[in-house]
């Protein structure tokens, strides 16, 4: 709460200058300006700030911020949620590569039934069984088949 109040008194003393500065007219430049010492200025680099924040964060001084040392339970939270996206996005990859491996032993199962089933009908032909039944050494009967009548009395034991 303070820090807010610090930077809201920085921003009115800002534009308390500002408005105070819109109406002043600057003086012309002169040829050579002086310091206090009498001696001429000399042009002074312009430092890049975006280099300085790449020296601060490679030499670790970015860490050790009251902003960062402040967030660093958030900062782990996010962390934690990348690893949990990671994991999940390879635990998916995973489960597609089982999921298309399964589609092809069952596309290579379904052939195989299809000719298996295929084969059986040939072979459950009458012709090829007569056929088979050759080689066994049995005959097709010429005669066809009749029904035999019987009285129930003929399956009753006779007794001695």
């Amino acid at each position: 709460m303070r820090e807010n109040l610090k930077y809201e008194n920085k921003i009115k003393n800002s534009q308390e200058q500002a408005s105070a500065e819109d109406f002043h007219v600057p003086e012309p430049p002169k040829e050579v300006k002086e310091n206090n010492a009498g001696e001429p200025l000399r042009a002074i680099k312009k430092s890049h700030k975006g280099r300085k924040a790449v020296q601060e964060f490679l030499g670790g001084d970015y860490l050790s911020k009251e902003t960062v040392a402040g967030n660093i339970g958030y900062i782990l939270f996010l962390g934690f949620l990348t690893m949990i996206f990671i994991s999940n996005t390879y635990y998916t990859e995973k489960i597609f590569k089982t999921i298309d491996r399964t589609k092809s032993e069952l596309k290579e199962l379904r052939y195989q039934y299809i000719t298996t089933k295929s084969i059986l009908m040939f072979q459950g032909r009458q012709s090829e069984i007569s056929k088979r039944a050759i080689g066994l050494g049995l005959k097709e009967s010429k005669i066809p088949p009749y029904k035999i009548q019987y009285s129930g009395e003929s399956l009753k034991p006779t007794g001695k």
